[in-house]
């Protein structure tokens, strides 16, 4: 008997636990993190064609965007603004968004990405965890962006 009592109080123990889990999820998840007025995907509305850098107002700013990679979640495309032959700025211009779990995902790795890419000014960065995906498409799309920009 008691250890049917024993068995029984480690399963609604262990269930408890189980249930009470709490995942990451943000309070609010943005619907578009670092993207212009329109993606890529949307075809018109944007600056310049695809992977073409454009020049800032004369300050010596140029931004370069990379080549789309297609990822098992969808496209990830990555856009560098360089500015003295250092990057300034890095923003994921396109990236799988389509369902809940890919905003939440993306709701915090993109923003983890776009700063890890500016501190490491190489396609060098740290994967994010949950976003092993995600994180190889933005290294491949952002090395392309560095090769057009000659870095």
């Amino acid at each position: 008997m008691k250890r049917v009592a024993l068995a029984l109080f480690g399963t609604v123990t262990g269930l408890v636990m189980l249930l009470g889990f709490k995942t990451h999820s943000p309070t609010t998840v943005p619907t578009a993190i670092g993207v212009t007025t329109s993606t890529p995907h949307a075809g018109a509305g944007t600056s310049s064609p695809r992977g073409a850098a454009t020049s800032g107002a004369g300050s010596g700013t140029k931004t370069y965007t990379g080549a789309s990679v297609d990822t098992n979640y969808g496209p990830v495309q990555v856009q560098i603004t360089v500015t003295g032959g250092k990057i300034t700025a890095a923003n994921a211009v396109d990236y799988p968004q389509n369902g809940s779990r890919d905003r939440q995902i993306n709701s915090y790795a993109v923003p983890q990405l776009n700063s890890e890419a500016v501190a490491a000014q190489s396609a060098h960065i740290d994967m994010v965890s949950g976003a092993s995906y995600t994180s190889a498409g933005y290294a491949q799309s952002l090395q392309s962006a560095l090769d057009k920009a000659g870095l």
